[in-house]
């Protein structure tokens, strides 16, 4: 009787902290996304009260490192404060600088609104308007009730982007990338630039027609997981699954809607910073220190379903702690390397073309 008792005590204790927790963690997230019904709120409380201790003491340090100027170069020391994380107000300033958008912007003063200004080709903007609503349902932001509405912006990134790159246009998959652009810069122009430097410089050829580039660092992909994780590329070619079919989206939307929102930020930071090589470390960490999981898998859709369980879990919901694993679980890997590999797996893939 006593330990029933006790026991029903424990679950009141445990339901007040579960709606305390809701009460203190907002239903909506800093960036406009609805948090799910299953949401933890008592482990994401858990996990910030730590994480926010690392941010105040970054804030600190960023502040002091911009106080002189805006001017951010590029050398070890600021290679080492964005992989250990860019506070949230210096974001869209660190991820102008280094990924050299911010020069273009102020090269190309007034241009993109000349591009909005311009004639706009029907078709395109019938397809973009088509994506609008599709994209980030779940983010209150983007909702048509919301004042201002993020619609209107990324309707404009997107048509202005597929007016200055003809040759891209507009193709699924960069509404959400440009969406988190805007979310985070909260400028339309600086959005577009951005846009430009991940699509033009660091991510080139991944949303062209033959999406060249992108089935390129699916194979490139491969050939890192056949030395770096030799048990999983062997277990990937008896299933006879193709990395296309389990990655495609993680290279597609840069892990958007696959990891957790801050995750996916500070992947960004690096990205921007470092260029594409960071999305193989994501990707190699994701995959190796899942390898037991993934080796459970009996057959061709137990792979896929493990490759979608591997993206949920406390070690991307760390973001800090992920990041710490990405640079050091992968082992070496030179940009050399990457390119060499890509130059492989390039011919190959066009050789095999029609």
């Amino acid at each position: 009787m006593e330990s029933r008792a006790n026991g029903a005590r424990t679950a009141r204790q445990r339901a007040h902290t579960d709606s305390g927790a809701k009460e203190r963690v907002p239903r909506v997230d800093p960036y406009g996304f609805e948090r799910s019904e299953d949401f933890d709120y008592e482990s994401y409380e858990e996990l910030m009260s730590e994480y926010l201790v690392v941010l105040t003491r970054r804030s600190i340090k960023w502040s002091k490192l911009l106080q002189r100027s805006n001017k951010v170069q590029k050398n070890l020391k600021v290679k080492r404060y964005v992989r250990k994380g860019v506070p949230n107000e210096h974001r869209a300033l660190i991820w102008m600088v280094a990924s050299g958008a911010q020069e273009q912007m102020e090269k190309n003063q007034g241009y993109y609104h000349t591009l909005l200004a311009g004639e706009h080709d029907p078709k395109l903007v019938e397809v973009i308007h088509t994506d609008l609503h599709r994209t980030f349902p779940d983010n209150v932001q983007f909702r048509k009730s919301s004042d201002p509405c993020l619609q209107k912006a990324l309707f404009d990134v997107l048509v202005a982007y597929g007016h200055h790159n003809k040759a891209v246009g507009y193709c699924q998959g960069m509404n959400f990338i440009a969406g988190y652009l805007i979310i985070i810069t909260k400028d339309e122009e600086k959005s577009f630039w951005l846009l430009d430097a991940l699509l033009g410089r660091i991510l080139p050829d991944y949303y062209t027609p033959a999406m060249v580039g992108l089935k390129t660092d699916q194979e490139v992909l491969g050939e890192l997981v056949r030395v770096k994780v030799p048990a999983v590329w062997q277990a990937m070619m008896e299933h006879g699954v193709m990395w296309t079919l389990v990655v495609s989206r993680w290279f597609i939307c840069l892990f958007i809607d696959i990891l957790p929102v801050e995750t996916v930020l500070r992947i960004w930071d690096c990205l921007f910073y470092e260029g594409s090589k960071i999305i193989f470390r994501v990707a190699l960490t994701l995959i190796k220190h899942n390898q037991a999981l993934i080796l459970q898998a009996r057959s061709f859709p137990d792979i896929c379903d493990r490759f979608k369980q591997i993206t949920k879990g406390q070690l991307v919901e760390d973001c800090h702690t992920f990041m710490q694993k990405i640079f050091a679980e992968p082992g070496s890997l030179s940009k050399a390397t990457v390119n060499k590999l890509r130059e492989t797996c390039r011919a190959r893939i066009l050789a095999q073309e029609p």
